[in-house]
């Protein structure tokens, strides 16, 4: 099965309750409840998304379950994702295990997860690796490049040298006579 779209209003006059895909591919994907196994959308908009061994490249739901999956960019209010992949998370609750870009939740947690970056107000972490994390709680055991203080301080240091180097700059190449 290779389709386009599913569900928009273009094929129906109602968007459909429920849609179940085993092995296929679409472009288009718009229900109250999604459901894909072995299979592949490029974008969903629904109510509720369960995904299985599936790729979607733009998931747009209230809630979204991935388990072995591959995500583009997620947007939703309840995100859990086991064993998956994400570029962006975009949440209000955020569980995710497995790999992702950027997670942005209010509240996130995290378990055996690598991350780009994790920015939240409540982020809770068995095991988590990441490059920059911002949040104002954490807990758990968590393995940063850069924390929120970290950026801060970076921060003020860049700011700090930059502005000597033009300070000297100026004083250095300022004066035409």
């Amino acid at each position: 099965m290779d389709e386009k779209t599913i569900g928009s209003e273009e094929n129906q006059d109602e968007t459909p309750q429920v849609i179940n895909l085993t092995n296929s591919g679409v472009e288009v994907v718009e229900a109250e409840l999604v459901r894909l196994h072995q299979s592949g959308a490029q974008e969903i908009t629904a109510e509720e998304v369960e995904l299985h061994q599936s790729a979607v490249l733009d998931a747009t739901a209230a809630e979204v379950n991935a388990r072995e999956s591959m995500l583009g960019m997620v947007t939703s209010k309840d995100v859990e994702m086991i064993n998956s992949l994400a570029g962006i998370v975009r949440a209000e609750n955020a569980g995710v295990t497995g790999s992702a870009g950027v997670v942005l939740a209010g509240s996130a947690n995290l378990g055996d997860t690598y991350a780009g970056v994790v920015a939240g107000q409540q982020v809770r972490a068995e095991r988590i690796e990441s490059l920059v994390l911002f949040a104002r709680n954490v807990e758990g055991d968590v393995q940063t490049v850069v924390d929120t203080r970290g950026a801060l301080i970076a921060g003020m240091v860049g700011g700090l040298f930059a502005g000597l180097i033009v300070l000297v700059g100026r004083m250095v190449f300022g004066r035409k006579s």
